[in-house]
């Protein structure tokens, strides 16, 4: 968390630095106080913003206990084990199976299920796979990628939102929530075998890389963009195979 944090740190800083003298040299004092007005409004904007954003995107809808009871005691388990907050629940209609999770605190994290993943897993993989997300909430990784997801999304229509996303989402993110999502629920072979359902269904069914879309896919569990062709430039997801293989050795599984 902490390089993770610390890489979208310095590269606040460098697009502030950037702003501050373009506008410096254009206007003098009074293009130094428009740019320190205009990233004080976009901060705002990309902070308190992302998360519509992003649900927007996936055109997620709220759902509540009485839709989707078995999701919410899987959730509220897993939150009780992990001493969390419970977060938000919305469903997205897409048939490509993936979840993530946005917010700017615990408190005010909001997950959203796909269609297609509540359809495909079984309930022991649904709970590894929220187990994961809820990982993300407790390691703070939300917090920067709502940052990023927002930012993003606001330069969705030229070829930033690719370096941005690559700059600000290691790989070792999402192996670190493997791992301790896969410790909360206690199966990380189930973990494992989510990952490979998702992972075959969203090469089968891949979403379009445009718009806000783009800006939220490193807050998916699983890279949603077909490997080919512009979707490459938005993968910031470590090789499935890699990560089951980790989770088979947690599991103590036989190589």
């Amino acid at each position: 968390m902490h390089c993770y944090g610390l890489r979208a740190a310095v590269l606040a800083g460098v697009l502030c630095g950037v702003a501050f003298t373009a506008g410096f040299l254009v206007a003098g004092m009074a293009g130094l106080a428009i740019a320190t007005a205009v990233i004080f409004a976009l901060g705002w904007v990309v902070y308190f913003q992302s998360e519509r954003v992003v649900l927007t995107a996936l055109r997620a809808r709220p759902v509540s206990e009485v839709q989707r009871p078995e999701l919410y005691r899987l959730v509220r388990d897993l939150c009780r084990d992990a001493r969390l907050p419970v977060p938000r629940l919305f469903l997205s209609p897409a048939l490509q199976p993936n979840i993530l999770t946005v917010g700017c605190s615990a408190r005010s994290a909001a997950m959203c299920c796909t269609e297609g993943l509540l359809r495909v897993l079984s309930a022991g993989e649904l709970r590894a796979v929220l187990a994961h997300e809820l990982a993300h909430v407790s390691r703070r990784d939300i917090i920067v990628s709502s940052w990023s997801a927002g930012l993003a999304s606001l330069v969705a229509f030229c070829p930033l939102p690719a370096l941005l996303l690559q700059i600000t989402a290691p790989d070792g993110r999402e192996y670190h929530a493997d791992a301790q999502g896969a410790l909360l629920a206690g199966d990380p072979m189930a973990l494992a075998s989510a990952l490979r359902k998702i992972d075959m269904s969203a090469a089968a069914l891949p979403l379009r890389p445009r718009g806000p879309v783009t800006a939220s896919s490193h807050l998916m569990i699983a890279h949603p963009f077909s490997h080919g062709g512009f979707g490459r430039l938005f993968i910031t997801h470590p090789p499935t195979g890699e990560r089951v293989r980790r989770l088979e050795a947690l599991a103590g599984y036989p190589r």
